[in-house]
């Protein structure tokens, strides 16, 4: 596949305080740098885009050389936290402010979904707003006249489409400028976290069309998203921004994981315990930690994904028949379940003085929440050691059943199951 758009050393400076303020012998400055033919001073100096962070100078670096490249037809999810720089870029992409430094390379049209009604004049109808944007991407009148009731139909806007767009609630301005956008046949679809504001409905739908788009059409799609079910869902590829840079580029999978696992609590080192006399015990917890299918630690993870349970102990002599045990807490520490390899498995037959216990769980079925693990272990059904409140595991919404349809009802767990329908057709006498 070739490559529809390559941005090159991207960097967005901009200065902190009030517009207009003591600015003017800056512009000067630059101006005079700029006639004599050298480097805006300027561009040497200013902080990262840290927003947790006092910084010593007026000027901050919301973007600081950002290079990537996107292929036709790819689905590529920039992810970060708040802050991290990701508005600003698919602003720079979408031409709606331009670089400090740096290039955009494009090989087609990009239609942006950056704000609630990006594009629309508030005092026109959704009809002639429909228009406008053909006009803006460069289609002509007949062009988006063929669309027009294929847009309208998917807006779901179709009472009101003829009624001022001021008058559209934040969702039906989203709907149609969703629609406009994904309709009008751009060759980079750019969409940003907007999509948050419609209905479940409408996000699985606009969802729908976006994969459409991209498998279908072999159009390019750039997606900004806190959903990470969503993100996972949608895209091939992700990058990671971090106070303005690109801290981490390659497969969605390992993307969400990364992002997920960043700066919480790893739950790997040495277990907090209150008993002082706990090396004298025959034997106790040393330590415990919660891994992902590719063995690294984690303290996040999306329902439905596959995770490991470690315990680490120390025991004062080779032990018989052990059990090992945990117990998942929800926040209101009622257990949820209770593992053990005494009723699935069998008992260890014999452990040495030191080691690990480690536990598989498939396809984690909980619910969006935070759960906490009680370890144990018993040796010939007699309890050696009970800690409470190991650690903490963050579970988010996820693809659990691999349709793209997330629940929305939140009690219980989730549960793997199958339908079928036999029908018998019966005579009436």
């Amino acid at each position: 596949m070739s490559v529809i758009l390559k941005a090159e050393n991207i960097s967005k400076q901009y200065r902190l305080g009030l517009v207009g303020t003591g600015t003017l012998s800056h512009d000067l400055n630059r101006w005079w740098y700029k006639v004599r033919g050298k480097e805006d001073p300027y561009l040497k100096i200013g902080d990262t885009n840290d927003r947790s962070k006092k910084g010593s100078s007026d000027y901050v670096w919301a973007l600081k050389d950002i290079n990537f490249e996107v292929k036709q037809g790819e689905v590529l999810g920039i992810i970060g936290k708040n802050g991290a720089g990701k508005s600003t870029l698919l602003k720079i992409l979408s031409r709606v402010t331009s670089p400090t430094t740096g290039i955009i390379k494009t090989g087609g049209r990009i239609a942006s979904l950056l704000e609630v009604g990006t594009g629309f004049h508030p005092e026109l109808t959704g009809r002639e707003n429909i228009y406008l944007n053909g006009a803006i991407l460069g289609m002509s009148k007949a062009e988006i006249t063929s669309k027009l009731d294929e847009i309208v139909a998917f807006s779901g806007c179709e009472r009101y489409i003829d009624t001022p767009v001021k008058r559209y609630s934040s969702g039906m301005k989203v709907r149609l400028a969703f629609a406009v956008a994904a309709h009008l046949e751009p060759e980079i679809l750019v969409v940003d976290e907007v999509l948050a504001v419609g209905d479940a409905e409408f996000q699985k739908k606009a969802i729908g069309k976006m994969q459409d788009i991209s498998k279908g059409d072999g159009r390019t799609v750039l997606f900004v998203s806190h959903n990470m079910a969503a993100v996972k869902n949608l895209c091939t590829r992700g990058i990671i921004l971090e106070n303005g840079g690109v801290k981490f580029e390659g497969d969605i999978d390992s993307s969400v994981d990364v992002y997920l696992n960043d700066g919480g609590s790893k739950m790997k080192g040495e277990l907090k315990r209150t008993d002082d006399k706990v090396n004298e015990k025959l034997f106790h917890f040393t330590g415990f930690q919660v891994e992902n299918k590719y063995g690294e630690v984690i303290s996040q993870v999306l329902s439905g994904d596959d995770i490991y349970i470690r315990m680490f102990y120390e025991a004062k002599e080779e032990l018989v028949n052990v059990v090992g045990r945990i117990q998942i807490k929800n926040r209101l520490d009622e257990v949820i379940c209770t593992l053990n390899n005494y009723h699935c498995d069998e008992p260890f037959k014999k452990i040495s003085k030191k080691g690990s216990f480690l536990c598989y769980i498939p396809m984690i079925p909980f619910f969006e929440g935070q759960f906490k693990f009680d370890l144990s272990c018993l040796s010939n059904l007699n309890l050696l050691e009970h800690v409470v409140d190991a650690g903490v595991l963050n579970v988010h919404s996820g693809d659990f059943f691999k349709t793209g349809r997330i629940p929305k009802d939140k009690r219980g767990v989730l549960i793997t199951n199958k339908w079928s329908n036999e029908s018998k057709n019966e005579s009436i006498h």
